[in-house]
């Protein structure tokens, strides 16, 4: 694509950036072949390529963002599946984030989208903030229907019926490794995830120290930024990721760290980003890509740890899991559940991670399947299920349906986002794939699955 930054506008890192991206797009339209929006609402605009053809006009003149611009960009899920498709390597994700940026510095929205923004930048990225809020929306939930803003019913849709109680596994801390340690890795805890489902982190920590890692909780480490990050935000999500880079730079500089550890995954496409977003800055541009580069998502760490453990050592075995049986791959864990893998789109676009997931359910004995349209977003996006609720929910229907097709025991997914989202839209139990390994090698029944017929783990 040609572009006409002038020499002035190019001196601008971000801008410079855009001009890249933009200049890589050869116009082909492959990405519209798998942009979940466009196939819902079948406007070009409403495609990777439409955005991009806006976007350019909107950087390149300079423009105040018109109304049209606005809702279109506002309707992307960012959910990369156009960064998979694109034959040109075009790194959409970078100048959506760019616009956006752009738009909430030169745009004012009305004010009933100014409101619901600052609220959901002052409360999701705060655990203790969401859990009021999740309260709030649970006392009023017999009432919704009466709620005028449909963005509004969303909120108060989302709130899980059983808000869970606080796990103090989330406080600063080292858990220590079960048996002779193998890695030192910090864990990142994350925000909405703390509110939302603790049941996450506990099998997380339960999981690595018995396969060998003491598990670091680093002091000052809390919300990776995403959200406020996509929502154009850039001040905000900056302060977050730099607590995050000074807290885990505080362990790297101290007693070392094999890895971050992220299990959730719309997080750890924005931590692995830390580089770039810090690039420029003089005091974090090194402490953040050193970040970035230890960043790794949980399966991945996981099937490090499985292919260390020698053949002959995997071997089922319930009793006495610690010393050296914390390192043994407990095989046939989940023989007879039959799972139905969610890929999210964060994993499987935005960190290319597809096949770890699965080949670790399918070494603990369980039957994995696949819904059609694998690669299409579930509608959750972070905020988008709660700012563009109509498209989010087509998109989840058409995502429950597919993976109830499948006649499922069990959904699994790697993003607490995904999980709520699919959660509220069928009766089959969902949980996190480190709920299922954790209990396929030793560890308590995913408490999601407790009020369901599904079978327990048949160890021998």
């Amino acid at each position: 694509m040609q572009t006409t930054f002038t020499p002035e506008q190019l001196a601008d890192p971000d801008t410079a950036r855009a001009n890249e991206i933009l200049r890589a797009c050869v116009h082909c339209g492959f990405c519209t072949a798998t942009c979940p929006t466009y196939q819902v609402l079948g406007d070009e605009l409403d495609s990777p390529r439409g955005r991009i053809y806006l976007m350019k006009d909107m950087l390149e003149n300079e423009r105040v963002p018109d109304d049209r611009t606005v809702t279109h960009i506002d309707r992307c899920l960012s959910c990369l599946a156009c960064m998979t498709t694109c034959p040109s390597g075009v790194h959409y994700m970078h100048l959506v984030d760019h616009a956006r940026a752009y738009i909430e510095e030169h745009y004012r929205r009305p004010w009933p989208d100014r409101a619901l923004r600052w609220m959901l930048a002052r409360i999701l990225p705060y655990p203790g903030r969401f859990r009021l809020a999740l309260l709030g929306a649970k006392l009023a939930r017999p009432v919704r229907g009466l709620l005028p803003d449909a963005r509004l019913r969303a909120m108060v849709e989302m709130a899980p019926r059983r808000i869970p109680p606080v796990s103090h596994n989330d406080d600063p801390q080292t858990h220590a490794a079960i048996g002779p340690r193998r890695r030192r890795v910090a864990l990142m805890t994350g925000c909405a995830q703390r509110a939302l489902n603790t049941d996450i982190n506990d099998a997380t920590i339960r999981l690595l120290t018995r396969l060998g890692c003491d598990v670091v909780v680093a002091e000052g480490a809390g919300c990776c930024g995403a959200l406020t990050h996509h929502m154009g935000k850039a001040d905000d999500s900056h302060g977050h990721a730099a607590r995050n880079i000074r807290a885990w730079s505080r362990e790297i500089d101290g007693p070392g760290l094999d890895a971050i550890v992220v299990n959730t995954s719309g997080c750890g496409t924005t931590v692995k980003d830390y580089g770039h977003m810090f690039r420029t800055d003089p005091a974090l541009a090194e402490p953040a890509a050193q970040v970035a580069a230890l960043a790794k998502d949980v399966s991945e760490v996981l099937a490090e740890l499985m292919a260390e453990v020698p053949a002959e050592t995997r071997q089922p075995a319930r009793e006495d899991i610690a010393g050296t049986e914390a390192t043994r791959l407990i095989e046939g864990g989940g023989r007879g559940l039959r799972v139905a893998y969610h890929a999210a789109c964060s994993l499987q676009h935005g960190q290319k991670i597809k096949s770890h997931p699965k080949a670790l359910l399918k070494a603990a004995g369980f039957e994995v399947v696949e819904p059609a349209d694998s690669h299409l977003c579930c509608g959750s996006a972070g905020t988008y299920n709660l700012m563009q609720p109509e498209i989010s929910g087509q998109l989840k229907a058409r995502k429950v349906d597919t993976l109830e097709a499948l006649a499922p025991d069990v959904i699994a997914a790697g993003n607490i986002g995904c999980m709520m989202q699919i959660g509220s839209g069928t009766g089959v139990p969902v949980v996190h794939t480190v709920e299922l390994l954790d209990w396929a090698t030793g560890g308590p029944k995913p408490p999601a699955l407790e009020d369901t017929p599904a079978r327990p783990p048949a160890l021998t």
